[in-house]
Protein backbone atom coordinates (compact mmCIF):
# COMPACT_ATOMS: atom_id res chain seq x y z
CA UNK A 1 0.00 0.00 0.00
CA UNK A 2 2.90 2.02 1.22
CA UNK A 3 4.46 2.02 -2.58
CA UNK A 4 0.93 2.52 -4.59
CA UNK A 5 0.77 5.80 -2.20
CA UNK A 6 4.58 6.81 -3.20
CA UNK A 7 3.78 5.99 -6.96
CA UNK A 8 0.34 7.81 -7.16
CA UNK A 9 1.52 10.87 -5.46
CA UNK A 10 4.88 10.79 -7.60
CA UNK A 11 2.71 10.31 -10.88
CA UNK A 12 0.25 13.44 -9.61
CA UNK A 13 3.88 15.48 -9.40
CA UNK A 14 5.03 14.66 -12.30
CA UNK A 15 1.70 15.47 -14.12
CA UNK A 16 1.66 18.83 -12.43
CA UNK A 17 5.58 19.79 -13.29
CA UNK A 18 4.61 18.83 -17.04
CA UNK A 19 1.57 20.92 -16.76
CA UNK A 20 3.47 24.24 -15.67
CA UNK A 21 5.51 23.78 -18.90
CA UNK A 22 2.95 23.12 -21.04
CA UNK A 23 0.74 26.53 -19.36
CA UNK A 24 4.08 28.34 -20.45
CA UNK A 25 3.46 27.75 -24.65
CA UNK A 26 0.45 29.78 -23.91
CA UNK A 27 2.15 32.73 -22.59
CA UNK A 28 4.46 33.76 -25.38
CA UNK A 29 4.20 36.42 -27.28
CA UNK A 30 6.22 38.74 -29.21
CA UNK A 31 10.06 37.27 -28.50
CA UNK A 32 8.79 34.82 -26.70
CA UNK A 33 7.11 33.27 -29.51
CA UNK A 34 10.97 32.10 -30.66
CA UNK A 35 11.29 30.21 -27.11
CA UNK A 36 10.78 26.16 -27.74
CA UNK A 37 9.08 24.20 -24.89
CA UNK A 38 9.93 20.81 -24.91
CA UNK A 39 6.83 18.22 -24.58
CA UNK A 40 9.30 16.23 -22.75
CA UNK A 41 12.00 17.74 -20.01
CA UNK A 42 15.58 16.60 -21.83
CA UNK A 43 18.18 15.83 -19.76
CA UNK A 44 20.93 17.98 -18.64
CA UNK A 45 24.63 17.60 -19.04
CA UNK A 46 27.22 16.82 -16.59
CA UNK A 47 29.94 18.40 -18.10
CA UNK A 48 31.65 20.87 -16.01
CA UNK A 49 32.63 24.65 -16.91
CA UNK A 50 34.59 27.32 -14.64
CA UNK A 51 32.17 29.48 -12.27
CA UNK A 52 33.75 33.17 -11.77
CA UNK A 53 35.40 32.56 -8.80
CA UNK A 54 37.33 29.40 -10.87
CA UNK A 55 35.63 26.48 -9.48
CA UNK A 56 34.49 23.69 -12.07
CA UNK A 57 30.81 23.65 -11.35
CA UNK A 58 27.83 21.77 -12.88
CA UNK A 59 24.03 21.90 -13.83
CA UNK A 60 23.75 19.61 -10.81
CA UNK A 61 25.05 22.93 -8.10
CA UNK A 62 22.61 24.56 -9.65
CA UNK A 63 19.58 22.20 -9.02
CA UNK A 64 16.85 23.12 -6.67
CA UNK A 65 15.62 26.00 -8.23
CA UNK A 66 14.02 27.41 -11.91
CA UNK A 67 17.52 28.46 -13.83
CA UNK A 68 17.38 30.97 -17.02
CA UNK A 69 20.63 29.37 -18.75
CA UNK A 70 22.42 32.22 -21.22
CA UNK A 71 24.99 31.48 -23.21
CA UNK A 72 27.15 34.26 -24.64
CA UNK A 73 30.38 35.75 -26.03
CA UNK A 74 32.01 39.65 -25.61
CA UNK A 75 32.08 39.51 -29.75
CA UNK A 76 28.29 38.90 -29.88
CA UNK A 77 26.50 41.55 -31.07
CA UNK A 78 23.00 39.78 -29.89
CA UNK A 79 24.53 39.48 -26.50
CA UNK A 80 25.11 42.54 -25.91
CA UNK A 81 21.57 43.80 -26.93
CA UNK A 82 19.85 41.70 -24.52
CA UNK A 83 22.33 41.18 -21.74
CA UNK A 84 20.57 44.15 -19.41
CA UNK A 85 17.02 42.72 -19.96
CA UNK A 86 18.34 39.43 -18.58
CA UNK A 87 19.95 41.62 -15.98
CA UNK A 88 16.60 43.08 -15.54
CA UNK A 89 14.52 39.91 -15.25
CA UNK A 90 17.84 38.38 -12.49
CA UNK A 91 16.65 41.72 -10.29
CA UNK A 92 12.79 41.60 -11.09
CA UNK A 93 12.53 37.60 -10.11
CA UNK A 94 15.99 36.21 -9.21
CA UNK A 95 16.02 34.71 -5.60
CA UNK A 96 15.25 31.63 -3.81
CA UNK A 97 13.39 29.83 -6.76
CA UNK A 98 14.81 31.40 -9.50
CA UNK A 99 17.87 32.51 -11.11
CA UNK A 100 19.40 34.38 -14.44
CA UNK A 101 22.88 32.41 -15.01
CA UNK A 102 25.26 33.54 -17.79
CA UNK A 103 28.10 31.44 -19.68
CA UNK A 104 30.42 32.91 -22.11
CA UNK A 105 31.67 30.62 -23.91
CA UNK A 106 34.63 30.40 -26.20
CA UNK A 107 37.70 32.60 -25.66
CA UNK A 108 36.64 35.43 -23.22
CA UNK A 109 39.10 37.03 -21.04
CA UNK A 110 38.46 37.88 -17.92
CA UNK A 111 39.28 41.37 -18.31
CA UNK A 112 36.89 41.54 -21.42
CA UNK A 113 33.98 40.18 -19.98
CA UNK A 114 34.38 42.66 -17.21
CA UNK A 115 34.46 45.46 -19.67
CA UNK A 116 31.32 43.81 -22.02
CA UNK A 117 29.44 43.90 -18.49
CA UNK A 118 30.68 47.66 -17.20
CA UNK A 119 29.80 49.12 -20.88
CA UNK A 120 26.25 47.66 -20.87
CA UNK A 121 26.02 48.52 -16.75
CA UNK A 122 25.35 44.86 -15.95
CA UNK A 123 26.89 44.22 -12.62
CA UNK A 124 24.47 41.44 -10.89
CA UNK A 125 24.93 38.40 -13.40
CA UNK A 126 27.65 35.50 -13.02
CA UNK A 127 31.16 35.89 -15.34
CA UNK A 128 31.21 31.96 -15.52
CA UNK A 129 32.62 30.72 -18.42
CA UNK A 130 33.25 27.67 -20.93
CA UNK A 131 36.24 28.82 -22.65
CA UNK A 132 36.95 24.86 -24.48
CA UNK A 133 33.31 25.17 -25.42
CA UNK A 134 32.62 21.78 -23.73
CA UNK A 135 29.31 22.28 -21.79
CA UNK A 136 28.19 24.35 -24.54
CA UNK A 137 28.36 21.28 -26.92
CA UNK A 138 27.28 19.25 -24.65
CA UNK A 139 23.73 21.47 -24.30
CA UNK A 140 23.71 21.27 -28.00
CA UNK A 141 24.64 25.19 -28.29
CA UNK A 142 25.56 25.81 -32.24
CA UNK A 143 25.15 29.65 -32.11
CA UNK A 144 24.80 32.34 -29.28
CA UNK A 145 23.19 33.80 -28.04
CA UNK A 146 21.03 30.64 -26.45
CA UNK A 147 19.09 30.63 -23.43
CA UNK A 148 17.54 28.23 -22.17
CA UNK A 149 15.15 27.20 -19.05
CA UNK A 150 16.18 24.83 -17.13
CA UNK A 151 14.04 23.28 -14.00
CA UNK A 152 15.25 22.35 -10.75
CA UNK A 153 16.03 19.01 -11.21
CA UNK A 154 18.39 19.94 -14.06
CA UNK A 155 16.51 19.30 -17.13
CA UNK A 156 16.49 21.49 -20.03
CA UNK A 157 12.31 22.74 -20.70
CA UNK A 158 12.74 25.10 -22.99
CA UNK A 159 15.04 26.87 -25.20
CA UNK A 160 15.50 30.17 -27.49
CA UNK A 161 18.53 30.93 -30.22
CA UNK A 162 19.07 33.70 -30.71
CA UNK A 163 18.39 37.20 -28.67
CA UNK A 164 14.97 38.24 -27.14
CA UNK A 165 13.19 40.68 -24.81
CA UNK A 166 13.82 38.87 -21.42
CA UNK A 167 12.62 42.02 -19.75
CA UNK A 168 9.34 41.89 -21.31
CA UNK A 169 5.79 40.85 -19.39
CA UNK A 170 5.49 37.99 -21.58
CA UNK A 171 9.06 37.05 -20.30
CA UNK A 172 7.92 37.61 -16.58
CA UNK A 173 4.41 35.96 -17.44
CA UNK A 174 6.46 32.58 -18.25
CA UNK A 175 9.04 32.75 -15.57
CA UNK A 176 6.02 33.89 -12.41
CA UNK A 177 3.92 30.48 -13.96
CA UNK A 178 7.11 28.31 -13.51
CA UNK A 179 7.98 29.16 -9.82
CA UNK A 180 4.43 29.74 -9.10
CA UNK A 181 3.81 33.57 -8.15
CA UNK A 182 1.19 35.65 -8.99
CA UNK A 183 1.69 38.53 -11.80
Amino acid sequence: MRKLKSVLLYTALGLLANAAVADIADLRVGDMRKLTVHSAPIAGSDVAFMSEDGEEMTLADLNGQYTLLNFWATWCAPCRKEMPDLAALQNQLGGEDFQVVTVATGRNPRPAMEAFFDEIGVDNLPLHTDSRQSFSRSMGVLGLPVTLIIDPQGDEIARLQGDADWHSDSAAAIIQALIGTPE
